[in-house]
């Protein structure tokens, strides 16, 4: 593993971001390997809740970015969600092809558990449920564990769900039906989530267009719809931006919403479950100029949260799906409020995420800090 130097950072507006966060923790274990960050961003509505992420980063600096970025996110989806949780995240600098081992998320277990509950975490991008089995032996702080271990197996089902639900407000928004049939949809990305979200649709008798770096699973799609009502066709990865569909679901990268690939939409909306899709916070004000409905990401892809969240009172599938489907409420409320306000949906969601934040703050002095009762979460 490529061993890279805990410095300062060296941008001051790095600087400027940790002090928005509450706590941020630099983990650095010579003898296994480790190095990654924690950061907790914010916990007014309760301990902090957010997966662990493996990418081989360039810099500290990269992945401090990362983690700032992606634990303020997850302060949002919470308490967009409803969840009595705040937001966090954690980065492990590393290679996930290369640079795993068992006594590595052991020792990472150690340092989150060191945090005396202030953290929970699991499973995101470069991790497995199998690194978080290790983890977990060193700390109960640890959440998506494989059912076989007291957890509640796989999010990506429940992401693709709210997913779904998704698809169906803004469908009902924009046609006046939530059938998701007699669509088009363009799907970038056909992993964990995106190849779930796809199976539903084609069920529903909708036509697909797809990419997806692994021709593989593309051809296995493809085989699939012949056995429905719905249909498929490949288009490449640059050309998906183009493609003339309804709606567009991205559930791969990041920022791929930006100056260069906004010009090329040709849909009504985006609905995905990929993280923090728009590359800043004024292409949501372009494509509002541009006729296309923007769901918020973080509304989007909250099942999964919303089931590990859940996982810590004891797995309850039916419970999850009742909280999974009122996405679709949520969602709409959104759009609505956007329309009567004449705002972004992007700022809409954000405001309806501030006023669940300052109602907390107000109940949350010092007398209630007292009288609040103990977390009833797995031992």
């Amino acid at each position: 593993m490529k061993q890279l130097e805990f410095v300062k950072p060296k941008e001051k507006n790095t600087f400027e971001k940790i002090a928005n966060h509450e706590q941020v923790v630099f983990c650095n274990d010579p003898a296994t390997g480790l190095q990654a960050i924690i950061a907790i961003h914010d916990t007014t509505l309760g301990p902090a809740l957010g997966g662990t992420r493996m990418y081989p980063y360039k810099s500290v600096d990269d992945a401090l970015e990362d983690v700032l970025r992606l634990s303020e996110g997850m302060t949002y989806k919470c308490a967009a969600s409803g969840l009595d949780f705040g937001g966090g995240k954690a980065v492990i600098i590393g290679d996930p092809e290369k640079d795993k081992s068992p006594a590595l998320f052991r020792s990472f277990g150690q340092f989150v558990d060191s945090l005396n509950g202030r953290f929970y975490t699991g499973t995101d991008m470069g991790t497995t449920t199998d690194d978080f089995v290790e983890a977990f032996k060193e700390t109960n702080f640890i959440n998506g564990i494989p059912e076989v271990y007291g957890g509640s197996g796989d999010s990506s089902i429940s992401t693709a769900c709210g997913v779904i639900h998704a698809l169906e407000a803004t469908n009902e928004y924009l046609f006046n039906n939530n059938d998701l049939g007699n669509r088009t949809y363009a799907i970038q990305g056909l992993g964990k989530v995106g190849y779930k979200v796809a199976e539903q649709l084609l069920e529903a008798g909708a036509k697909l267009y797809i990419t997806d770096l692994n021709q593989d699973v593309m051809t296995q799609l493809n085989t699939k719809a012949k056995d429905t009502n719905g249909e498929v066709e490949q288009v490449d990865s640059e050309a998906i931006y183009s493609t003339d569909a309804d709606i567009f679901i991205p559930c791969a990268m990041g920022a791929i919403i930006n100056d260069q690939t906004i010009g090329q939409l040709k849909v009504k909306a985006i609905v995905g479950s990929a993280n923090n899709q728009l590359q800043s916070p004024a292409h949501a004000k372009m494509l509002q100029e541009k006729g296309i409905l923007y769901a918020p990401d973080y509304i989007v892809n909250a099942g999964g949260l919303i089931q590990v969240a859940d996982e810590l009172y004891g797995p309850n599938t039916k419970r999850v799906l009742v909280k999974t489907k009122a996405i679709y409420r949520s969602l709409l409320d959104i759009y609505v409020q956007a329309e009567l306000d004449a705002i972004t949906t992007v700022e809409a969601a954000n405001r309806k995420v501030r006023s669940v934040l300052e109602e907390q703050r107000n109940r949350n002095n010092f007398y209630s800090r007292k009288r609040r009762p103990k977390w009833n979460i797995r031992e």
